[in-house]
């Protein structure tokens, strides 16, 4: 969600001393260490799918092919055409009182081939099936016949039960799209907020970029894009991610909620017992490959490569590029509690503890009543400090307090428990939902550990299995028994040296700076939601982002470029492409809406010529035809090659005032919305990408509710967090009412008062029933 901000920093990254060492090796070098790098992955889940018993398939259905060729064979039958003798004549002469051992390992032999040629034939098959994308581009809501075709045969050949990474090597690799392609659309795409002058100005570099420079970078790309996995995300996790040299917090992390409504106890110990277990059982689970796959539209099956480093998985810092740190297990967490570090063992004799026994280990540490050494309290701020800094000081900190960085470093996540809470609570629901998003992205800027990696479907994953499945007892503890017999949290020592305790104030200083500069609004907008927007027979993220194009506008008096994160793992090893969504097709919708001269049914018209030009990029984006992906990958090559290009320089100058994301529901099974509405997902956020722009999140909770998280910099005289969401709030109501299905959302609206924009949208009243006395914040 926070990729926008990476991505306008990461040309920074290239441009330090040591990033340019880096760059000075050859091109072919680099693309040949790309695929080195892939098959060695390959080769570790193959691997690691043998010892699973899930590669290349389940040894019963070898078993099952192995007994039904000895029936065969009993019956006088040969299956084989004469090939399991041959096998026999190759076969060592054991005498005749082991001819029936010749046999068996010739049945076994023949098997085994006809066993892997058979599933060699499907993952091929199959992964021509995947390569088809016309139903991509089919009309929303439709499915023409072949579409329907196609979608039986990937059934057929997927399986009853595929497992997590069946599909991983069927996948097929990410296109790189035409370079005269992509400088069409990116040419198109800044149309709408360049000027005259400086538009052309743009096309005549183009222009030259496609003459002099375009053929050569391309060409690298196809030959990476034949040799490794993927010709572009390898690339985008080192420049973007890793060569960063900027803090992560803020600027790169971003955080989920709890549930708005409800709390399911108000012991903090009870609920971080039931937390860390269903995240273990998540990983367990994980391990074991039982996770179904996610499958788009229900239909089509994406990467699951990003399953593979959500736990046991550290970004360790270094003074020129971070690396990650992937443990094959982990059997303790990390907890942070009042300036204090612990380790908390997760098993016991080789089983995971119950929530019950974490529960009382989580007690044990807030009852603690052991203050923080001198400077623990502030160390963890030392993670928030721009990247070269903290690199340095973990080098002391490795030699000085080796065993508590490891087991820091070494935990299956980390776990921060609040001494004060946080969430939404009846006396002042507005100013404590803002209050508590910014604890989730900042907190004080010395009590989170930055450099964990996660992926958004592990909470939604935490609190349906939380709630519904563990559950709580009537007293509030978890379900079960405590065990006495187990061990004490181990408290964390910190040997630190003098030497970086001025280190520690200043990162503490700096991290202070970027929390209390960050303005987080949130409100749910409830009086509609996609179940209405589907009525409309729209795209529901259409018609949000045509919506925030004019909640911008009005806001601004201008357009801007917008970035809009966009998945492409529908390829093998994908990650995200951008969608610009101020179109041309948009602005010309929100000036209409700005013109009283125009009426309703113009408006409406343009609106959804709009919808139809973001549904079309947004297609192409998934379809591997972005723009910035592949702009991107020029760029880095055109680096290797030491070759000066002014077009792709000012592309990767560009500022993004407008970066926005919706955050999936990809565990809607394990949630009942209608008869629990409350339990649902909240969403989360992300830092903004420009000083002076905004990040807004959303997120459809059920069928009648949108929730919003606007984040933005206090430091800009040009941006408030609470306007934009009055201006979401209104533009949603206006765009709403040009179809007659919604104009009395208008009416409702306006009837309703206007002293305040939650309490018209009937926030107030849904939550007066709530209570948030305690919450536990975790976080991984």
């Amino acid at each position: 969600m926070a990729e926008a901000h990476q991505a306008v920093g990461f040309r920074t990254s290239l441009t330090s001393d040591g990033a340019e060492v880096e760059l000075s090796a050859p091109v072919l070098q680099e693309i040949y260490l790309s695929g080195l790098r892939s098959w060695k992955r390959h080769l570790s889940r193959f691997w690691n799918d043998f010892l699973t018993g899930v590669f290349p398939a389940s040894p019963l259905s070898w078993l099952f092919l192995f007994s039904a060729i000895q029936l065969a064979w009993f019956l006088q039958l040969d299956p084989s055409l004469g090939l399991m003798e041959k096998i026999k004549e190759l076969l060592p002469d054991w005498g005749g009182q082991h001819h029936g051992l010749q046999g068996v390992l010739a049945a076994a032999l023949f098997a085994s081939c006809l066993w892997g040629t058979l599933i060699f034939t499907l993952h091929m098959a199959l992964r021509l099936l995947l390569s088809y994308h016309g139903w991509l581009l089919e009309p929303h809501g439709a499915m023409s016949s072949p579409t329907k075709t196609w979608l039986a045969l990937v059934r057929i050949f997927s399986g009853r039960h595929p497992m997590l990474f069946s599909y991983q090597r069927s996948l097929p690799r990410q296109p790189v799209p035409s370079v005269q392609d992509t400088v069409r659309k990116y040419l198109e795409s800044v149309r709408p907020v360049l000027s005259d002058e400086d538009f052309d100005w743009t096309a005549v570099l183009a222009q030259e970029f496609l003459r002099l420079q375009a053929s050569l970078l391309q060409w690298y790309l196809r030959l990476k894009s034949w040799w490794a996995s993927n010709y572009v995300s390898d690339w985008w996790e080192e420049f973007v991610y890793l060569r960063s040299r900027n803090p992560l917090m803020v600027n790169s992390n971003y955080y989920m909620m709890d549930f708005l409504y409800v709390t399911p106890t108000p012991l903090q110990a009870a609920r971080a017992g039931n937390a860390v277990h269903a995240l273990l059982l998540y990983r367990h689970r994980l391990n074991r490959q039982e996770i179904p796959p996610t499958l788009l539209m229900g239909m089509r099956p994406l990467c699951s490569a990003q399953y593979e480093k959500i736990f046991n998985t550290t970004r360790i810092p270094g003074v020129q590029k971070d690396y990650i740190r992937h443990l094959h297990d982990s059997q303790h967490v990390a907890v942070f509690h009042r300036g204090r570090f612990f380790r908390v063992g997760t098993h016991s004799r080789n089983s995971l503890l119950s929530p019950r026994a974490l529960e009382q280990q989580f007690q044990r540490i807030l009852d603690d009543p052991s203050p923080a050494c001198p400077h623990e309290e502030h160390l963890a701020a030392l993670t928030a400090a721009p990247r070269g800094t903290w690199a340095q000081v973990r080098t002391s900190l490795k030699t000085q307090a080796a065993e508590a960085l490891e087991a820091v470093e070494g935990a299956a996540f980390f776990v921060s428990l609040d001494a004060e809470p946080a969430g939404l609570t009846r006396e002042d629901p507005a100013a404590s939902l803002d209050a508590y998003a910014h604890a989730l992205l900042a907190g004080q800027g010395h009590d989170r550990e930055e450099g964990s990696l996660t992926a958004s479907v592990c909470p939604q994953f935490t609190l349906a299995t939380e709630c519904f499945q563990l559950g709580y007892s009537t007293d509030g503890h978890c379900k079960g028994h405590p065990d006495p017999t187990l061990p004490r949290p181990q408290r964390l020592q910190w040997d630190l040296p003098d030497q970086i305790h001025s280190s520690i104030s200043l990162a503490l200083r700096g991290a202070k700076i970027l929390s209390e500069n960050v303005d987080c609004h949130v409100f749910p907008f409830s009086l509609f939601g996609k179940s209405f927007i589907r009525r409309c027979h729209l795209s529901s993220d259409s018609f949000i982002q045509i919506a925030l194009q004019l909640a911008h506008f009005r806001d601004r008096g201008q357009f801007c470029l917008t970035y809009e994160s966009a998945m492409t793992r529908l390829f093998l090893e994908g990650r995200t492409e951008t969608v610009r969504s101020c179109t041309r097709e948009a602005c010309n919708f929100v000036r209409a809406m700005e013109d009283k001269e125009k009426t309703d049914p113009q408006c409406l018209a343009l609106f959804r010529v709009a919808v139809d030009k973001h549904q079309a990029l947004l297609k192409a984006a998934m379809s591997g035809q972005g723009v910035d992906r592949h702009l991107f990958a020029l760029y880095v090559v055109s680096r290797f090659l030491h070759l000066q290009s002014p077009f792709l320089t000012q592309v990767h100058s560009e500022q993004w005032q407008l970066s926005t994301s919706q955050i999936p529901v990809q565990q809607m099974h394990l949630f009942d919305v209608h008869n629990y509405p409350d339990y649902v997902s909240s969403g989360g956020g992300f830092g903004p990408a420009d000083d002076h722009g905004y990040g807004v999140s959303y997120i459809f909770m059920g069928d009648d509710m949108i929730t919003f998280h606007i984040s933005s910099k206090k430091s800009s005289t040009k941006t408030d967090s609470h306007r934009l969401g009055q201006h979401i709030e209104d533009a949603l109501l206006d765009v709403a009412s040009l179809f007659q299905a919604g104009q009395h959302f208008k009416r409702r609206f306006r009837g309703s008062g206007k002293e305040d924009s939650r309490h018209r949208c009937g926030f107030l009243s849904r939550q007066a029933g709530a209570s948030k006395t305690s919450m536990t914040s975790t976080y991984f």
